[in-house]
């Protein structure tokens, strides 16, 4: 999604009257930019007005869109620039209150974008490695655990730190902008209100562990430095060339992944062990 910010003095009952013919102008203004993204089944797909009632007189045109296997952050920001002057003409060849903008930019925000990845066995197939625990005893522990990073925001932001390590890796390996990335799904969890864990744990009543991970995401498979970085192009033959939702998936596998073996430390043989040996690989080698 992207926005214009705008101050207009008018009511909201006199723009919405405009919407439809409003949303064709501006569509048709960026025709030259969006044409190559609709041939790939992307472009615009809404623009709405949302006055800021905080704010005197501000308001946000909100454009989204559907920007295919492209991240899209150049595409939605040559849009938005677009659209400014059409924005203003319009409502002065239509008589309305003069709109002054005050900037147009994308969000990095997506919580329309949302990936989950889970997985799941039987409480008996857990083995927990390096601990006399049982599979019970780990399972109930590791669930206490997620629970633990569910409710306090002091263990919830390094949890999800410990996420991102797995994210991050897929998301800096194929040339997309990881910090975009880090943004959203800070931001996301915490829209209850409370910051809390992306990832979750549940031991059902017939005896199956599961986890799970939902995060935002918006990774692009073309554009941006995912060719023309040699390194990036050699992480998508690698990893088979996929679609932006392939890799989208990835990302988030391998931080579940990631957030699996650092909580199972945790409960067990204690972080350190682990991260001590590759601090010593890393000093031999």
């Amino acid at each position: 999604i992207g926005h214009i910010w705008f101050q207009w003095d008018g009511e909201e009952n006199i723009l919405q009257k405009h919407i439809s013919t409003l949303q064709t102008h501006l569509k048709k203004s960026v025709k030259e930019v969006t044409q190559r993204m609709e041939q790939r089944g992307g472009g615009i797909i809404e623009i709405t007005f949302i006055q800021q009632p905080q704010l005197s007189n501000v308001w946000q045109m909100k454009v989204s869109f559907k920007t295919a296997d492209s991240m899209g952050a150049n595409f939605i920001n040559t849009c938005l620039e677009a659209m400014k002057e059409p924005l203003v003409t319009y409502s002065d060849s239509h008589n309305l209150p003069s709109i002054e903008i005050v900037m147009a930019i994308l969000s990095n925000y997506t919580p329309e974008c949302l990936v989950t990845c889970e997985v799941s066995c039987k409480i008996e197939q857990l083995a927990p490695f390096a601990s006399e625990l049982s599979p019970h005893e780990f399972a109930q522990r590791f669930k206490l655990a997620m629970d633990i990073a569910y409710h306090n925001i002091n263990r919830a932001v390094t949890h999800n730190k410990g996420i991102y390590n797995g994210v991050d890796a897929v998301v800096l390996a194929t040339g997309n902008d990881f910090r975009a990335v880090e943004a959203a799904g800070h931001s996301y969890a915490s829209h209850d209100g409370q910051y809390r864990s992306l990832s979750k744990c549940e031991i059902t009543n017939e005896g199956d562990f599961k986890i799970s991970l939902t995060l935002p995401l918006a990774l692009g498979t073309v554009g941006g430095l995912t060719r023309l970085h040699p390194l990036a192009a050699l992480s998508m033959d690698i990893l088979q060339n996929p679609s932006s939702e392939e890799l989208m998936s990835i990302a988030a596998s391998a931080g579940l992944a990631n957030n699996f073996a650092a909580v199972a430390s945790l409960v067990t043989t204690g972080i350190q062990k682990g991260h001590m040996k590759l601090h010593l690989s890393n000093i031999l080698t």
